[in-house]
């Protein structure tokens, strides 16, 4: 039995070309998704005016506005996943769409299953997201070997009350690692997870904010207690963390 329409993730597809926009509509939609197939960003805005959108599949190269802007807007105003299609494999076009805010990127042609399995990738990391954004919005605060982080505030106090400047970056990289303790996080998790709390961290500067942020954590940055290296893996926070409803 189908599912219902309200169960069904819903995408929305941006591309000029009528053939593209039909493929998606009946394959996407022949694996428990419902399209909406739409050539156009005034098209993309009346859509998302009216209706709850789960994923955007957009196209780089339309008339008018062309897709770059339009993620650049969408990524402004809401974490919505965005797909970015292109007919070019230049790898300045995937890193400017990815900077803009893209989550991911295809270059057409395209397999169908290749395609399905990034949207679901998508909307299972998209859910992810919500579950520790819910999570992280009950916790007040965050208390780990003597330190508090205000999660409210954004506020670090050291074990002696001290007041510790963090940059929006610092800060969000410190949250996700405190909701996630004691677990090897990837950098493209630390990427997710740091959305939540709106900074602009990129995957080139991770390393360099986790470094920042353990001369102000750690009493010896050079061998940290708390933030260690996971080689060929990612990161993980190593403490117990308390947090604070």
């Amino acid at each position: 039995m189908a599912s219902p329409v309200s169960a069904c993730p819903h995408v929305l597809a941006v591309d000029d070309d009528p053939a593209l926009r039909a493929l998606l509509t009946d394959y996407l939609g022949d694996n428990e998704l419902r399209v909406t197939a739409v050539a156009s960003g005034a098209e993309l805005e009346i859509v998302l005016s009216r209706e709850t959108v789960d994923l955007v599949i957009l196209d780089v190269r339309l008339p008018g506005e062309d897709g770059m802007q339009i993620a650049r807007r969408l990524r402004e105003r809401s974490a919505i996943p965005i797909l970015m299609l292109t007919g070019r494999a230049e790898e300045a076009d995937r890193v400017m769409g990815l900077e803009l805010g893209a989550d991911d990127y295809l270059t057409k042609p395209f397999g169908t299953r290749e395609l399905l399995a990034r949207v679901r990738a998508l909307l299972r990391r998209a859910q992810a997201q919500a579950t520790v954004a819910d999570a992280v919005a009950k916790v007040r605060a965050y208390r780990f070997g003597g330190w508090e982080l205000n999660v409210g505030l954004r506020r670090l106090k050291d074990p002696e009350g001290r007041a510790i400047t963090l940059t929006n970056g610092e800060f969000s990289l410190l949250a996700a690692f405190l909701c996630a303790p004691r677990r090897v996080l990837a950098r493209d998790q630390l990427l997710d997870l740091s959305r939540l709390h709106n900074a602009e961290v990129y995957d080139r500067s991770i390393d360099v904010q986790i470094l920042r942020l353990r001369r102000k954590i750690e009493a010896d940055p050079s061998n940290p207690r708390f933030i260690t290296t996971q080689r060929g893996a990612g990161y993980l926070f190593d403490a117990e963390v308390e947090p604070v409803l």
